[in-house]
């Protein structure tokens, strides 16, 4: 089945105002000027969603939140609510990125607990796995399972219609994110191969088929057509390269014809 690719990037804590209504505007630019069929997503920090939004206007590209509340609303100081993104014109957020994991203190259960919030709240989300690099030295095996271990219990709320209708899911391996380290082509296919077959094994071959798994870690202008070319990957979630034009525009536009 052909699945869409999506090219995202997560621009973290990074830009002020001005940086990030220049940076959108650049992006937009790219994107109208190229019409490539492939989705674009880009999660800005939360004080600028509106900024990002107002300068994306009136084209295709999806704006997304880095993270947001397991709670709907109430007194938790310091958080963002799945209706506030919403309400800033977000189409969809990322879920349990390892750096809420590593820093945020997000567990499998706060993940399992955001994803569902943000699903039955109306946004598309896209699902963060991935395992260490301590967790990769035992083997391939074992990094398998302790993603396939992630996955599940991340979706263990979740029907196959919720999933079928706004879940996207990035492999991360955290031992590549900002490391400049990236998986081998091979090694990233095989671990995406195994999640998909995973999301059968939970639900069905007929949603494995159709639900995008995108790669993030160190992806850049010089390897983005080769990670882009496996079939297995369904695009690619980019950090520091996201934060120039030039790169995410050269990652964009890599691999197409």
């Amino acid at each position: 089945m052909s699945r869409r690719l999506l090219i995202a990037g997560n621009w973290k804590m990074n830009l002020d105002s001005r940086g990030a209504t220049a940076l959108a505007r650049a992006v937009k630019h790219e994107i109208v000027q190229r019409k490539l069929d492939r989705d674009v997503m880009l999660a800005p920090p939360y004080p600028y969603l509106d900024t990002v939004a107002r300068a994306l206007e009136g084209t295709p590209i999806l704006l997304a939140g880095q993270d947001l509340s397991r709670h709907e609303s109430g007194a938790f100081t310091g958080e963002v609510s799945a209706g506030m993104l919403i309400d800033l014109g977000c189409h969809g957020t990322l879920v349990g990125h390892s750096e809420r994991r590593e820093h945020g203190g997000d567990t499998d259960d706060t993940v399992r607990a955001k994803l569902e919030r943000a699903i039955r709240s109306g946004l598309s989300a896209v699902l963060c796995v991935g395992e260490s690099e301590s967790v990769r030295e035992t083997g391939a095996a074992a990094s398998m399972a302790f993603v396939e271990g992630q996955l599940a219990a991340a979706l263990a709320g979740l029907t196959e219609e919720e999933c079928a209708k706004a879940l996207t899911i990035a492999y991360e391996p955290v031992w590549a994110i900002g490391t400049g380290k990236t998986a081998s082509t091979s090694d990233a296919a095989a671990m995406h191969a195994h999640l998909r077959a995973s999301v059968a094994n939970l639900y069905s071959e007929a949603l494995a088929s159709r639900l995008r798994i995108l790669y993030g870690g160190s992806v850049n202008a010089a390897n983005a057509a080769d990670i882009l070319g496996a079939s297995e990957i369904d695009g690619v979630l980019v950090g520091g390269a996201s934060l120039k034009i030039e790169s995410f525009g050269t990652i964009y536009r890599a691999g197409a014809a």
